[in-house]
């Protein structure tokens, strides 16, 4: 596996593997890797002749009063995992190699970017997808690969892909989960034990939406509500956000009549978790999309 920091130096490396015909996959991530990652990097490695994984660390998606210092990393351990794995190049760039003066352009998807997650972190999503299509310039992928907990963001990603035309494929990647049903994400580390022990609220809730509607609730204000006092019979556990929406347009329903998406983003503590699932009522079991 090779390292490279620099803009120039990754094109230089992988402009001859193009030229050469070579499918090129891209795994953007922020670091501190877990069996979630792997799994985006397994999914590249099998559908492509060359895989580059990214780790940054992106200043332009944390607010003011976010995590951004205090975000865990830990290159060497990310690299080490990164090169078992097989993966061909690591794109690891400070941010003066990304941002060398102040951003002025923003890629901005209003809409989508502005509500549920998007509402309670302003400006996120637009530094999400503003920093992934400096990626995709810089790497030019054929393929990408995103986790589905973060179904919000890889619908953004999906929108912004479509509207300005890039020339890459977004595959979703379902949620890896660790043994209790908590959905793999960095920020789990900074779950003290007893937090930690809380937070599986996060994959029962889901599993409780699942219940309820196959018991016949349909009115997705009815369920929300539910939701949300179960989420609070947890002492550790505030809602942020608790919604019912369509899976593909992630809009309001009148009524969960086919599919529903349920999103939820839960605060355990200071530490704030995302999790979602697709219950699709004509499947005895259901569809987890994340």
């Amino acid at each position: 596996m090779e390292t490279v920091s620099t803009i120039e130096e990754l094109r230089l490396r992988l402009a001859p593997l193009r030229r050469a015909g070579k499918t090129v996959g891209f795994v953007p991530t922020m670091g501190y890797l877990h069996d979630g990652h792997m799994t985006l990097v397994a999914n590249s490695r099998s559908g492509n002749d060359v895989t580059v994984v990214s780790i940054f660390v992106n200043p332009l998606q944390f607010g003011a009063s976010e995590d951004l210092d205090k975000y865990p990393r830990d290159l060497a351990r990310d690299s080490a995992m990164l090169e078992a794995a097989g993966v061909d190049f690591l794109f690891a760039p400070t941010v003066a190699d990304m941002y060398p003066r102040p951003m002025e352009t923003v890629v901005d998807v209003p809409k989508l970017g502005s509500e549920l997650e998007g509402a309670a972190r302003p400006g996120h999503f637009a530094g999400v997808a503003t920093v992934v299509t400096k990626l995709f310039n810089i790497v030019q992928p054929d393929t990408a690969y995103f986790g589905e907990k973060d179904y919000q963001q890889v619908s953004v990603i999906r929108r912004m892909v479509e509207d300005l035309a890039q020339p890459v494929r977004i595959v979703p990647v379902p949620t890896v989960r660790e043994a209790d049903g908590l959905a793999c994400s960095s920020r789990n580390v900074y779950l003290s034990a007893e937090e930690r022990r809380a937070a599986v609220i996060v994959p029962r809730t889901l599993d409780e939406a699942e219940r309820l509607i196959r018991e016949g609730v349909r009115n997705p204000a009815e369920l929300e509500a539910k939701l949300d006092a179960f989420i609070r019979s947890e002492p550790l556990a505030t809602p942020e956000v608790v919604a019912v929406r369509h899976p593909k347009t992630l809009e309001p329903l009148e009524t969960i009549e086919d599919a529903a998406l349920i999103l939820l983003y839960i605060r355990i503590g200071k530490t704030k978790l995302l999790d979602n699932r697709v219950i699709d009522i004509a499947s005895e079991n259901g569809m987890e999309a994340a």
